[in-house]
Parts: structure tokens; C-alpha cells; sequence
């Protein structure tokens, strides 16, 4: 039986930690932990989990963590899965969370070389769109039009003028055996992707939207409702990768009003109707690959 709210671990072994209220990176590393159990090492590059997990005297993990140079998430998980395994140990998770920036930019080449090598880990992404721990600076994975404090909004720039990597399809490309999107707004298809990708032998990685209320510009208590919305209006999509086909997990019957979605947050609250009539235009382009090259659930 899949894991679900009923049957999820009640044990916690991320907490006390000193994340922002409404944090959508904490709630993503919990309920990924809660899912692998205690037998899991995690790895966490410079970042927000980082910084808010490792506070001395507190280590806010009931599991073995260790913090990885920001570049070195994947070959760090490298090195404790086969450092495990020259022991003999066999139940156990090799994880790693890192943010967007972590990933897509700086983690890029060694998450690449873990791929190419099919070393047994799992790579988790929780992409919260800009390098917020640091102030909120554009990373690659920061969308188009969005404000942060190096793209900021003006009368002739209105915020990031490039669109967002699709590191999901990047990470495909390389053949890896597993691949998910997913979203803390919709935690049951997020769980069961943690699970199924648990026993998969080989590199796995799962792309989790994991809103930032800080960098977002919106309340605390609206972080679930967002990271759901933006599933529902179509600038993400839930799919898998597996054994070389891509597969779509939901299609929103109707897609609900990107305007809405976008003016909720502060960083996006400059934009125009043109802005918007452009990021509508690529949806719907995305939306018309996905169909042409997605098997649809």
C-alpha cells in the first residue's frame, strides 16, 4: 500500500529547526524523511535547510546529516553510500536536499557526474525559485518576471528577463532510472514519489516547488495554497521519468487564472499585461510538448 496522511511514520527527524514560518523547503525535507525512516543519511549543501538545521549546539536531525560544500551535494552522497556499502551496510537511504540554486547552478556538474555514474542515491531539489538564504538573488531556476534583489523590477527591466531551466527534462536527458516533479502543495503525490523512488536501485531525483513566503511575498499560512496553485494554473506540472518515457501524474482539468496566481505574490506584482499574456503564451506552448511527448495518466 502506498504511503499516505494515514500511513505516514509518525516519528519526526526534522524539527526544532529555525526555518521561517511557512517555510515550504522545511516542510519538504520532513515529510521526505518521515517517508524514508532512520535509516537515512542526509546531505545538505549551504542553504536555507542547512543553516536552519545545523545550530550549535542543536542538531535539529533525528537521523545522521552532514553538510556538504554548496557545489557538492551529489558527490558527497557519492562518497556516503559507498563508504556504507564497503562496510556492509545495506538498509540504509543515501539523500540529499539542496535548493535551486544549489542544484540547477552551483551542483549542476556533480549531480551530472553522479548520473552518469548511476551511484545509488536519492537527490531531492527544493526549489524555492531564488537563492533566498542569502538574500534573495536570482538563480536559474528563478521564473520569468519574478523580482529579486539582482533582478529588480523597473520602469524598462520588470524582473527576471530569462526563463525558468527545466532541470527536470535536464536530468532525463542524462538517462537516469528515476526522475519526479512534484510539489508541497500536493503531498500525497510528492510522498508516494519519495517511496517508489526509495527502491529503485541507481540515481533518483525529485523536484519539489517549495514556495518561500519570505521571497515570495506572500503570508505564512498561504504556502500549501500556492505551491497548489501553481500546479493548477499550469506553470508546474507533476510527471515522472522512468525507464526512458515521460509520464504526466495530473492534468488539471481546467487550468485556473495565472493572473491571480502571479499578483497573490509580491514578486510578480510589477507585471503587466503583456508580462502576463507572455508567460501565458509559454504555458501553453509547454502544455502543447507535454501532450505531444507525455504518456497521460
Amino acid at each position: 500500500m502506498s504511503v499516505n496522511a494515514k500511513t505516514l511514520n509518525e516519528d519526526e527527524f526534522f524539527y526544532g529547526h529555525k526555518a521561517c514560518a511557512g517555510c515550504g523547503g522545511s516542510l519538504a525535507v520532513r515529510i521526505a524523511l518521515k517517508v524514508l525512516g532512520e535509516r537515512s543519511v542526509a546531505v545538505l549543501p549551504a542553504g536555507c535547510m542547512s543553516a536552519v538545521g545545523f545550530n550549535f549546539p542543536q542538531l535539529c536531525f533525528g537521523n545522521n546529516a552532514i553538510i556538504s560544500t554548496f557545489a557538492g551535494t551529489a558527490s558527497m552522497l557519492t562518497g556516503v553510500e559507498a563508504g556504507l556499502r564497503a562496510q556492509g551496510i545495506t538498509d540504509f537511504h543515501a539523500v540529499g536536499f539542496a535548493g535551486d540554486g544549489g542544484t540547477a547552478d552551483i551542483g549542476l556538474q556533480a549531480l551530472s557526474g553522479a548520473i552518469d555514474r548511476n551511484d545509488d542515491i536519492l537527490y531531492i531539489c527544493y526549489d524555492n525559485e531564488a537563492y533566498m538564504n542569502t538574500g534573495i538573488q536570482k538563480s536559474s531556476l528563478t521564473p520569468f518576471g519574478a523580482k529579486t534583489t539582482t533582478t529588480p523590477a523597473g520602469k524598462n527591466i520588470r524582473g527576471n528577463l530569462r526563463p525558468k531551466k527545466n532541470m527536470f527534462e535536464i536530468v532525463a536527458a542524462h538517462g537516469i532510472p528515476y526522475a519526479a516533479t512534484a510539489s508541497v502543495g500536493y503531498l500525497n503525490d510528492f510522498m508516494q514519489k519519495v517511496e517508489k523512488a526509495a527502491k529503485i536501485k541507481g540515481t533518483k531525483y525529485i523536484h519539489i516547488i517549495a514556495p518561500c513566503p519570505t521571497g515570495w511575498g506572500i503570508a505564512t499560512d498561504e504556502t500549501v495554497e500556492i505551491a497548489k496553485e501553481v500546479v493548477d494554473c499550469g506553470l508546474w506540472y507533476l510527471a515522472e521519468f522512468e525507464n526512458g518515457e515521460y509520464k504526466l501524474n495530473y492534468q488539471p482539468k481546467e487550468f485556473t487564472d495565472i493572473e491571480s496566481y502571479l499578483k497573490k505574490q509580491s514578486r510578480f506584482r510589477h507585471l503587466t499585461d503583456e508580462d502576463i499574456e507572455t508567460i501565458k503564451r509559454s504555458r501553453d506552448a509547454k502544455w502543447d510538448a507535454i501532450h505531444n511527448n507525455f504518456k497521460i495518466n
